[in-house]
């Protein structure tokens, strides 16, 4: 079997595969985030992952609502894009002692997910205006914006404090 499944003949198809996916995906952030809100040390950071948490949550009552729109149950697509970095992410935040370089590493590791996010809702919603969904389109754009958002939120983070902190971090003899 290839990419995706038999099932995928028509455009419609390929948008709901993609939707499935993005719910798959956003189902396995709010599972891997409480382990990164434990792991943060920083108290922004930790609060930022938080937040995140309770904006994924209401995220997947969205998609809910378009699945409702679709006439179709929510359903998750297994996503390997998702788990393979959440995978890494866990791997990377498991082998590092330093409290500094790891607020670095968990910034960098969800900032990986939030650029997925962004790709798959700008997917979807580009594809949702080709097939005349624009209520569609809508909803899924707020959700784009929070990506976004989310992801400059992190990156003020990095560049404001968190980095340096990591640079400065002494190597154990």
């Amino acid at each position: 079997m290839g990419l995706f499944t038999k099932d995928i003949v028509t455009f419609e198809d390929l948008f709901l595969h993609q939707l499935q996916d993005v719910y798959y995906a956003e189902n396995q952030i709010t599972k891997a985030l409480p382990t990164m809100i434990e792991k943060a040390t920083d108290a922004g950071l930790k609060a930022g992952f938080q937040m995140h948490l309770s904006e994924t949550e209401g995220q997947i009552r969205r998609l809910e609502q378009v699945f409702d729109r679709l006439g179709e149950q929510p359903k998750g697509a297994t996503c390997p894009a998702i788990q393979g970095i959440i995978k890494e992410a866990n791997e990377v935040a498991g082998d590092i002692a330093d409290k500094a370089v790891l607020d670095a590493a968990l910034i960098a590791s969800a900032q990986a997910v939030e650029h997925y996010e962004i790709a798959r809702y700008g997917t979807l919603i580009a594809w949702a205006n080709q097939l005349g969904r624009t209520e569609i389109a809508a909803i899924l754009q707020e959700t784009l914006d929070e990506e976004y958002a989310t992801d400059d939120k992190l990156t003020a983070m990095a560049t404001g404090k968190l980095n340096a902190r990591a640079e400065d971090a002494v190597p154990a003899q």
